[in-house]
């Protein structure tokens, strides 16, 4: 299987499947001298990872980072630092229960990549997904971890901002709110409308969809460039790569389209010295190059597609069946997605702050 690689200079390249021993992933092009310890990449998994609420899967696995290579440190020094070889960082898979999958293993799952998978290579790994699943995103997110630490003074920050039909009131946004309920929601009052929500597609054996938003501030401008390496065609091609991900947004996004130009364009004046925008529909990019603002994506996750309702499929030897699928299974995927959202937008930026430090010096 090829393309299991993102990025050009900081490059992460993921291994390992749902149900094996580990999955992890290596980072080459980090640069040297960064301070890097397990705990400052197990932060970031502990948000990520399952069972931490009865709106996420059951599944309990504690998500130990290991870093096995790519560090050093010395009497001298105070505390691991990269030298600017590869990263090799590992994940243990410790709950996994591939007796779930055994009733499916011939049957393709209605919104998985089941039947894509065996057309392509001949051979799938029924439990779980394997390679396809959502599990692999713990990869992304140890990675990611090490991409916050190349772009100084940026801070990422992403918040779920949609389940289902029910959105939330932004007048109430407060970021401090995001790590004080399950679902990284900024609005408090949306928050508990979610909880009783999610508490009935779930004992209705059904699945919820989700919006996600990743802001990212303090990015320089002059990152990206203008035709084939645009920041936001890279943001757009790392959020998509993210399971179950159906959409994305930079900036107004699809919501662009029913604006004037007036209305649409940033406008520019001078403030204390600096240019000042007086608006951000743009989503910090301007012509694929960073302004300087605020880089803002969203992206629409699909409601999880392995549920409890009954759903009319075919057997890998062509017959029509169907298919309930048990195990444990989060209810709105998009919840979890939210640290990944910020890794991928953290692995973007890190490797366009180097491709143009590569160039500009």
């Amino acid at each position: 299987m090829s393309h299991n690689s993102f990025g050009h200079i900081f490059r992460m390249t993921t291994f390992g499947e749902s149900h094996g021993p580990a999955l992890g992933c290596v980072i080459d092009g980090c640069p040297p001298g960064l301070s890097l310890t397990e705990a400052d990449i197990q932060r970031d998994l502990d948000r990520r990872k399952p069972g931490q609420s009865r709106f996420t899967t059951q599944r309990r696995e504690d998500d130990r980072v290991r870093i096995l290579s790519g560090t050093f440190e010395d009497d001298r020094s105070d505390g691991p630092r990269t030298t600017g070889t590869p990263i090799a960082l590992m994940i243990e898979n410790t709950d996994q229960r591939s007796k779930d999958y055994a009733d499916i293993r011939d049957k393709f799952r209605p919104g998985h990549a089941d039947y894509t998978y065996l057309k392509k290579y001949g051979i799938r790994d029924y439990r779980g997904g394997g390679r396809s699943s959502a599990r692999e995103t713990a990869a992304r997110v140890a990675a990611g971890a090490v991409a916050r630490k190349v772009v100084p003074g940026i801070t990422i920050r992403g918040a779920l901002v949609q389940i289902g039909p029910h959105r939330i009131d932004r007048a109430r946004w407060d970021w401090d709110e995001v790590a004080r309920n399950p679902f990284f929601c900024p609005d408090a009052e949306t928050a508990r409308l979610w909880e009783a929500h999610l508490d009935q597609v779930r004992k209705a054996g059904s699945s919820a969809g989700a919006v996600i938003e990743v802001i990212a501030s303090g990015a320089p401008p002059g990152l990206g460039a203008p035709l084939y390496a645009k920041l936001d065609q890279d943001l757009a091609s790392a959020m998509m790569s993210i399971n179950a991900v159906k959409a994305v947004e930079i900036g107004e996004g699809f919501e662009a389209a029913s604006l004037t130009g007036e209305t649409n364009a940033d406008e520019m004046r001078m403030v204390d010295g600096a240019v000042d925008f007086a608006s951000n529909h743009a989503g910090g990019i301007l012509g694929g190059i960073s302004t300087g603002q605020d880089i803002i994506v969203r992206f629409a996750v699909k409601p999880t597609s392995s549920i409890l309702s009954p759903r009319h499929t075919v057997t890998a030897a062509g017959e029509d069946t169907e298919i309930v699928t048990k195990g444990r299974h989060d209810p709105c995927v998009g919840i979890r997605a939210v640290p990944v959202g910020e890794a991928m937008m953290a692995l973007v930026l890190a490797d366009h702050f180097l491709l143009n430090r590569a160039q500009n010096g």
